[in-house]
């Protein structure tokens, strides 16, 4: 009787509000299917697109990045390059969009502002609103408190300490050169890591020699992440492994930043073991930002208080958070990737190498010593430098979510509209850096696209290059970024030949396969392990991180 009374109290109006909502949401989509508006044939007033796009999830490896199945299918609307994708009730409707100059309208033309889909996907990265999640006027003041310490000036100082960080890096090569199958994910990220936390909060993680519980704990929550896969989606343990290592980074983190505040406001500063008890030179991101912070509050009590004020320490938590991801994770892959695609490109390998030669010389030792004196040099490496760009431009390592806004409609080339009262957009990255239209050769390896004149064929068209965005929210580390794949590449390539080793590692894992995973694949067959040939495709792992960790062999350059 009591469970009756609830579900007729309780159960059935919700139930009924969601049967209303839905059937509204239907009949909008239903309403612009027929105004031709350009959608995947085969919507469902049950369940949207969502069978439709799962059919290209099935034909990728289980682990595959979903961007890229958006990418396969994006392929069927070369005519308009914008889609409307229905995946309500998992998210809203979506325009999926890999034209250049619409892409622009969306970042550019009218700024159009994040979901509320950035802050949840986010939070258990982030912990709360950040520099992705946020909007107007609390995006705008955050974004000015960290630009200081993101301004190519103040990065230019940490230059030296990506130095040290990429030779320990290199010294790690060293002992695993000659020495089996190494994946090198885990090297990758240990320097990132080492890199992001310096630059970020001045703190020496060591991460490169030893564990750390705040890499760790940042660890633990991306392992638990996804953006698509069900499977960690609704796992019942997430939400909790991911909460617990949240507070622990979140109380690693705000000691670090009471420690900078407190060396700001009193002058004592913490000495430096690499400056020789000599005070820091090179201002952390933080310590920058508290600085601004200062400033903007100089005539009020807050700086009375011997602890940063609550409500500053904890938002500026959650960009550190965002920092340290998002410069972690992405770098990583990318310095992967690039090391993976020189390896398929030995001309271009050896155009680097005579451009590392001719600018520090040809003692490969010597070259720390000159980046640390003389960062400016990084600007003179241009190949490298178009090298890491056509990287990106292959394996891009994230995409870009808007909200729509009433009253606003989206112009494909051809100038159909595409009204956005209740539908956000995705800039679809892997489809607009392949775009045939824009891309001559799109699938092609070549770095000398961002070298050549502007009347030449291959000179790329600024609007679809867009590994970082465009428009106002751009991605703010961009700069950090370059210059550290610009100095590990430069400090390696000359020493060491990294090659992929998944032939080897696939028949490794294949002897040491239990008897039930070896009966299922004599039963359903070989599950898909490759992603158009590339055996080295981008994962669900956070940053699209390359299959398996990346199993290569590491040897001495010949």
């Amino acid at each position: 009787m009591v469970w009756a009374t609830a579900f007729t109290t309780v159960l059935l109006p919700l139930l009924g509000y969601l049967v209303r909502k839905t059937y509204h949401h239907r009949s909008t989509i239903n309403a612009l299917r027929k105004q031709g508006i350009a959608m995947p044939p085969g919507w469902s007033w049950v369940t949207g697109h969502l069978l439709i796009l799962q059919k290209y999830v099935d034909q990728l490896p289980s682990n595959a990045n979903v961007n890229l199945a958006m990418a396969d299918l994006a392929r069927e609307f070369s005519d308009t390059e914008v889609f409307l994708m229905d995946f309500w009730p998992v998210y809203q409707p979506l325009l999926m969009v890999y034209d250049p100059d619409a892409a622009g309208q969306i970042t550019a033309k009218y700024n159009l502002p994040k979901t509320d889909m950035h802050l949840h996907f986010m939070k258990p990265i982030t912990g709360g609103p950040n520099l992705i999640s946020m909007s107007d006027q609390e995006w705008k003041l955050w974004r000015s408190l960290f630009n200081p310490g993101f301004s190519t000036a103040a990065l230019t100082e940490t230059v030296p300490h990506i130095v040290k960080s990429v030779e320990i890096f290199r010294e790690k090569l060293m002992e695993k050169a000659y020495a089996g199958i190494t994946c090198l994910d885990d090297l990758t990220t240990r320097l990132t890591m080492d890199v992001i936390m310096k630059i970020t909060l001045d703190a020496d993680l060591n991460y490169q020699h030893s564990e750390n519980r705040l890499a760790s704990a940042l660890g633990h929550i991306t392992r638990w992440h996804s953006f698509w896969d069900p499977r960690i989606l609704l796992h019942p343990l997430r939400p909790i492994i991911q909460k617990y290592y949240g507070r622990v980074m979140d109380n690693l983190i705000r000691k670090e930043l009471d420690q900078r505040y407190f060396e700001l406001r009193t002058g004592k500063f913490a000495r430096s073991d690499d400056n020789a008890g000599k005070m820091r030179t090179a201002k952390s991101v933080v310590t920058l930002a508290i600085e601004a912070y200062m400033t903007q509050n100089q005539h009020t009590d807050l700086l009375q208080k011997p602890q940063l004020e609550e409500h500053f320490a904890r938002y500026a938590t959650h960009q550190v958070r965002l920092f340290l991801f998002a410069g972690n994770d992405t770098t990583s892959s990318t310095i992967m990737y690039a090391y993976h695609l020189l390896s398929q490109h030995p001309n271009a390998l050896q155009i680097m190498r005579k451009e590392h030669d001719k600018v520090f010389g040809s003692n490969t030792d010597r070259a720390s010593d000159l980046l640390a004196k003389q960062p400016a040099l990084l600007n003179q490496c241009k190949y490298t430098m178009a090298v890491i760009k056509e990287t990106l431009r292959l394996y891009p390592p994230a995409g870009t979510m808007r909200a729509g806004q009433p009253g606003i409609s989206l112009n494909d080339r051809h100038g159909n509209k595409y009204p956005m009262d209740d539908i956000g957009a995705i800039i679809l990255h892997p489809a607009v850096h392949r775009n045939p239209r824009v891309w001559p050769r799109p699938n092609e390896f070549l770095p000398e696209r961002f070298l050549v004149d502007p009347d030449h064929e291959l000179f790329p068209y600024a609007p679809a290059f867009r590994p970082f965005e465009q428009g106002p929210r751009n991605c703010i580390g961009q700069t950090l970024v370059y210059n550290e794949i610009r100095v590990a590449l430069i400090l390696t390539l000359r020493t060491f030949d990294i090659s992929p080793a998944y032939d080897e590692w696939d028949t490794v894992k294949t002897q040491q396969a239990s008897w039930f995973k070896r009966f299922k694949t004599r039963v359903f067959g070989q599950p898909v392990q490759t992603v158009h040939g590339d055996r080295a495709y981008q994962t669900e792992k956070a940053g699209t991180h390359p299959a398996d960790g990346y199993p290569c062999r590491i040897t001495l350059a010949k």
